[in-house]
């Protein structure tokens, strides 16, 4: 990229701008001094590597809070990451395979949705910062130590996870008025638990869904108009009016409606730009919203070179932003992720996304 520093560009790592005025001006595309740096690591991978992936984890440090934070202990491990069956707060459990690695639901509070009525929602969800962090920072404050960003809402993969992922998406073709009441019950416990995290000093909230598979959109996108749409918009209205920044994170193919996220107010997106296509962001998203980056991690990642790693972060880099901002630099880092691309790839944020002044 023509407007990014190449020469020794670690020494500009902590220099500058504070954490919060980078990752602000990054969002708002107001000249950030270089990519903002975000870690995203399964517990798997620090299981698996230990010190020598902390060690790169410390000299590449990020902007979210990571460093002033200890890790989880594997014994106090989420329902979602914890081997083994193990119960959520909402009553679905979970089966992991391996710790560290997300599970998946196998068993549904929420049988049918005649008498869904019965289900008891949980009376308190707490807010604030964890007391560990377990797959990335997430921190509160800090005059200008970190970005502060708080929660991870989910609103679709929620109501999956109650009912039964093939039982939701046959309650979406039938569209009953059992599944609308549950939709606007669902709605309405987040717009409560959104009402605890915008009191609270925060400038950006996390929401997160996956909507697409490799190839194509999980639902039809007039339905997800239609029926999700305006859900979402009540959500993110709530955050933006609050002064807050909505995130959203979501996997797979959602050409067909990462515009509409963009028009209800989501100001950073976490999607697969592999998946998507470098071209299509370019041509169709680049500059409308941040990205908080996805580098490859089905193929280059785990199975890429060094050499490859850096090539696909310049790739990204150039698709999603640039010198004005839009990216939040950020690659999963899992198990099967070799240390030298982990390294390879946070060498190659600085070096393509360190500005000139």
């Amino acid at each position: 990229m023509n407007a990014m520093q190449k020469n020794n560009p670690r020494k500009n790592l902590r220099n500058g701008m504070n954490s919060r005025e980078r990752v602000n001006r990054a969002i708002n595309f107001e000249y950030p001094d270089r990519v903002p740096i975000s870690h995203a690591v399964l517990p798997a991978a620090q299981l698996k590597y230990g010190e020598p992936l902390a060690e790169i984890l410390t000299e590449f440090r990020e902007d979210f809070g990571w460093d002033y934070m200890d890790d989880l202990p594997e014994n106090e491990f989420s329902p979602l990451y914890k081997e083994g069956h193990n119960a959520d707060n909402f009553g679905t459990v979970w089966q992991v395979e391996r710790a560290g690695i997300c599970g998946i639901p196998v068993e549904f509070p929420i049988k049918n949705l005649e008498n869904y009525q019965d289900y008891i929602w949980p009376k308190e969800f707490s807010s604030g910062p964890p007391s560990c962090r377990q797959y990335s920072g997430h921190m509160v404050g800090g005059v200008g130590k970190w970005y502060p960003r708080g929660a991870w809402i989910t609103y679709f993969e929620q109501m999956q996870q109650l009912r039964g992922m093939e039982n939701f998406f046959m309650d979406i073709a039938y569209e009953s008025k059992e599944l609308l009441q549950f939709m606007d019950e669902m709605l309405a416990f987040n717009l409560i638990w959104i009402d605890k995290w915008i009191k609270l000093d925060y400038d950006g909230l996390h929401f997160a869904d996956d909507w697409g598979e490799q190839n194509r959109l999980l639902i039809k996108p007039d339905t997800w108009r239609r029926l999700f749409k305006p859900r979402y918009a009540e959500m993110f209205k709530k955050v933006r009016d609050a002064g807050m920044h909505v995130w959203y994170h979501t996997d797979g193919h959602i050409n067909d409606i990462l515009l509409d996220f963009i028009e209800i107010g989501v100001d950073v997106i976490n999607c697969q730009i592999a998946v998507i296509g470098h071209d299509w962001i370019t041509n169709n998203a680049r500059g409308k919203v941040a990205f908080r980056t996805d580098i490859d991690r089905q193929h280059v990642m785990p199975f890429g070179s060094p050499a490859e790693v850096k090539e696909e972060v310049q790739r990204t880099f150039e698709a999603c932003g640039g010198q004005r901002g839009g990216i939040i630099a950020c690659g999963e880092i899992g198990p099967d992720v070799p240390l030298e691309n982990v390294r390879a790839m946070y060498e190659a944020f600085l070096e393509y996304g360190t500005y000139q002044s």
